[in-house]
């Protein structure tokens, strides 16, 4: 499965299990022996005030994680594996752009009651207003992603273990390189 001209790009919702999944997948490949770099987007963005010309943070993210990528690459050839939300084409292009080769896009889904117990799960009462924004888009944003073509792989997260899911995605791709 190590491949250097690949990334693999977990999207979906808030809620599906992107970032546990993300972490499951890591460890296939380090049993594997087979070189990555792993990449939670909202580490690369989470920050404020974000520029004028910038309101959402998507340009100061895609230089925080070029910049990463490189120092990465410097150690040899890898698979980017990322989690995040790609809505759009132009997101993709963005995040492809940013690792130099396509990304075969993971469309992980669950049901809003799974989403939504899975969010209450992660948010205490300290981050009550995280909690009560995420509650309000996650619906509008996984039927956004539902409309999606351009996905490679779609899975339903909910009856799955992270771990089932990253081994779902880990045996998906081809064994080598391309």
């Amino acid at each position: 499965m190590a491949s250097d001209t690949f990334g693999i790009f977990l999207n979906g919702s808030y809620g599906v299990g992107k970032s546990s999944v993300l972490d499951h997948l890591g460890d296939h490949f380090a049993r594997a022996g087979l070189p990555f770099s792993l990449f939670d987007v909202d580490w690369f963005h989470r920050s404020w005030p974000s520029a004028g010309e910038d309101p959402d943070n998507v340009l100061t993210e895609a230089k925080n994680l070029r910049a990463v990528w490189q120092n990465y690459l410097e150690t040899g050839p890898r698979t980017p594996i990322v989690a995040g939300v790609i809505e759009s084409l132009e997101d993709a292009r963005r995040y492809e752009e940013v690792f130099g080769r396509p990304l075969r896009l993971v469309h992980l889904v669950a049901s809003p009651e799974v989403a939504e117990q899975r969010l209450r799960s992660r948010y205490d009462a300290d981050r009550a207003d995280t909690l009560v924004w995420h509650l309000a888009n996650h619906r509008q944003l996984a039927a956004k992603l539902a409309q999606a073509d351009w996905h490679t792989l779609t899975l339903d997260t909910d009856d799955l273990t992270p771990a089932q899911v990253a081994a779902a995605v880990f045996t998906t791709f081809p064994s080598r390189a391309e």
